[in-house]
């Protein structure tokens, strides 16, 4: 199968130019993605341009993954209804080190002739002059051409308007292009829909300067099939980043996706083969409440993004709520994904002296915490059965101290089988 026939099937493809499924057959072709480094992570928003540039190197075509370094200080109007706002050269170089380490999840950077390559817009910008900046780019391109174009027409229409830095952006990236086209002999650029204008402004310079032909390919933006964008939840962006999203969020993030997203989602962002991704919709269909399609989903994803490991351990964190956890499943938790599973809970703290005071199991649960309005109710609950201290079901006389201590400072306590307490111990 072709790269133009893998995504088709995948629903990858929103634009193309023409000519460009034939410039792929005729052998190996060398096309790039950029990313601007505006944060020092990729969220999954990026996650279909990344899949498109993995499986361009998986048909035999030669990836070029570009961070922009110098457009990142200016920053892309698309989508945007505002002005960004800039960043500085060392958060910049700080985001382009991070990106770099991401992208090394989905690119082979040491396979032959096809390696990846990655490179740095600010390498050939840096000492290129605003003199010739107009001379070389801006005399090439109309302000009339660049007028057309969705990110400069809707901020004009918004009322708020565009800098003249902002307005620029889609020469700095045609300059892109025609520079990786004269250097590299790249000839194809890919995004995703929303970068379509950008990016035909880049074959456009280079048919006008170099007379040249290139072309493009874009991927329909994801959104959720109740219309939201993609790539949010309700703490805003998920990350790739374990540091701003923990595996276990990032790993729920996929779980809970609806059956329809779930099998759009699967196609685009995992490597299951046609066969295999309609094997799993049938046998989905057959017993959608076992959730088949979200789980192998989010297994695939999680396992990729972060490690084996990680996903074991979100898999294990994600069964506690379901009375499926252990002791000794708690202690293994992290405190990010601790506090993760059980955010919302209700939370109180007492110090660490009150812990090691001796005080009873009814004083902990009724005065010192209020899991229970009365030691009256918390003795009843205790006789029946009802009270869990960390997945272990206690008595009066369970002894509390510091050995109980989840990453030393919590202790998880349950009242009947769905109602969690997170007690806080303060040193």
């Amino acid at each position: 199968m072709t790269f133009i026939e893998e995504l088709r099937w995948r629903g990858m493809i929103h634009d193309m130019t023409p000519g460009t499924e034939e410039l792929l057959a005729k052998g190996m072709t060398v096309g790039y993605i950029g990313v601007d480094p505006t944060s020092d992570s990729l969220h999954i928003g990026n996650l279909a341009t990344l899949m498109m540039l993995l499986h361009f190197q998986r048909a035999g075509h030669k990836p070029i993954g570009l961070v922009g370094g110098s457009t990142g200080m200016i920053g892309d109007p698309s989508g945007k209804s505002d002005e960004r706002v800039l960043l500085d050269e060392n958060i910049l170089r700080h985001n382009q080190g991070c990106i770099r380490k991401q992208l090394e999840k989905f690119l082979d950077f040491d396979c032959g002739e096809n390696s990846a390559v990655m490179v740095n817009n600010y390498d050939w910008t840096k000492d290129f002059s605003f003199l010739q900046f107009l001379r070389e780019v801006g005399k090439h391109i109309t302000v009339n051409y660049m007028m057309t174009k969705d990110s400069v027409r809707k901020r004009m229409e918004s009322g708020s308007g565009i800098s003249f830095t902002e307005f620029s952006y889609q020469l700095l990236q045609g300059y892109d292009f025609c520079w990786l086209y004269e250097h590299m002999n790249c000839r194809l650029q890919m995004g995703g829909s929303d970068q379509w204008g950008n990016i035909v402004t880049g074959t456009e310079l280079i048919r006008r300067k170099l007379g040249g032909e290139a072309y493009a390919l874009t991927c329909p933006l994801i959104t959720k099939s109740d219309g939201s964008k993609f790539g949010k939840s309700e703490g805003g962006n998920v990350w790739l980043d374990p540091a701003k999203t923990s595996p276990y969020k990032f790993y729920q993030f996929w779980l809970n996706t609806s059956d329809e997203d779930a099998a759009n989602y699967i196609k685009k962002f995992t490597l299951f083969t046609r066969e295999e991704v309609e094997s799993l919709i049938a046998k989905h269909q057959e017993a959608p409440h076992l959730r088949l399609l979200q789980k192998e989903l989010a297994k695939d994803i999680t396992i990729r993004i972060h490690s084996e490991a990680e996903y074991k351990a979100a898999v294990e964190a994600s069964e506690i709520l379901f009375g499926k956890g252990t002791t000794e499943t708690l202690h293994h938790l992290s405190e990010d994904t601790l506090l993760s599973v059980f955010e919302g809970v209700p939370q109180s703290e007492i110090s660490s002296d009150v812990l090691s005071s001796g005080m009873t199991v009814t004083d902990f649960l009724s005065d010192k915490t209020h899991i229970f309005p009365s030691k009256s109710e918390a003795r009843r609950m205790l006789k029946e059965g009802g009270v869990l201290i960390n997945k272990q079901k206690i008595t009066e006389d369970f002894p509390l101290n510091e050995s109980l201590l989840l990453n030393g400072k919590y202790i998880l306590v349950q009242k009947g089988k769905k109602n969690y307490f997170l007690v806080k111990v303060i040193q």
